[in-house]
């Protein structure tokens, strides 16, 4: 495990790694998530294994530290992110993030482009406000104190066993922070940003059982290139891992 401070009062986002050839590949996981837990089976397969790999864990989440005063906004977690990428030597990295952790990855390829060189991001936020059925509403829909206090174990307790598994590691106060930083978005709004990095190379996973996703002729015209995956929903490094390797390998 490694470590780097991230918000200059002692706190540290972790890291595990596995060494490899470069570029590096950095999974970055998604609201509620861990990353290792979501993506160290698809980078042990051998379309991707060789390839130095880190799995880092955004404060707040999984082995990463939680400090009360941190604000936990996009801004925030990308930098923090960075940090752990300066520390680790990493520049020129395929991120390959999920979800919230989507964002956080289009935010830092703005804020730092030279840590960035190739996006693969599965159904990332891209927009503010999300509708009511994306996860960060139901934990934003309360109150800080009224999560920390009951929300918390009442989101656990529908969220279902998967989800569940890791954001019972993460702090109820910076997971609330965190949902109401991602509905927030960021400034530029996420799209903006994606469809303004033409110095990266993009791909954009789509579960197929969630639906088309909003504005893709928009996103495929900027050359992000949208790939919907068959028989997936949200989390579609479990529900068709062979083809979310094709895309992170680039064989899509």
């Amino acid at each position: 495990m490694r470590q780097a401070e991230f918000d200059g009062a002692g706190s540290h986002v972790r890291w595990t790694e596995s060494q490899g050839a470069e570029p590096a590949r950095v999974y970055v996981h998604g609201l509620g998530a861990a990353s290792a837990v979501y993506h160290a089976h698809a980078a042990a397969r051998p379309e991707l294994a060789g390839r130095r790999s880190l799995f880092v864990d955004l404060p707040g989440h999984g082995i990463s530290d939680r400090p009360a005063g941190f604000g936990y906004t996009l801004d925030e977690h990308a930098d923090a992110l960075a940090a752990a990428l300066d520390a680790a030597g990493v520049t020129g990295a395929e991120l390959v993030a999920h979800s919230m952790g989507g964002s956080v990855a289009v935010v830092l390829a703005h804020r730092r482009p030279d840590l960035v060189a190739r996006l693969v991001l599965t159904e990332a936020n891209l927009d503010a406000f999300p509708p009511p059925s994306a996860g960060s509403s139901g934990i934003a829909s309360y109150t800080e104190e009224e999560f920390v206090e009951s929300g918390y174990a009442r989101v656990l307790g529908k969220v279902g066993p998967m989800w569940a598994a890791t954001m019972r590691l993460a702090d109820p106060r910076a997971l609330h922070r965190t949902a109401v930083g991602l509905r927030r978005g960021s400034d530029p709004i996420m799209r903006e940003i994606l469809v303004g990095l033409d110095a990266v190379e993009r791909v954009y996973l789509q579960g197929e059982l969630t639906g088309e996703l909003d504005g893709a002729d928009a996103l495929e015209a900027a050359g992000v290139r949208v790939v919907t995956v068959p028989g997936a929903g949200h989390n579609v490094m479990f529900d068709n891992p062979d083809a979310f390797v094709r895309a992170v390998a680039g064989q899509v």
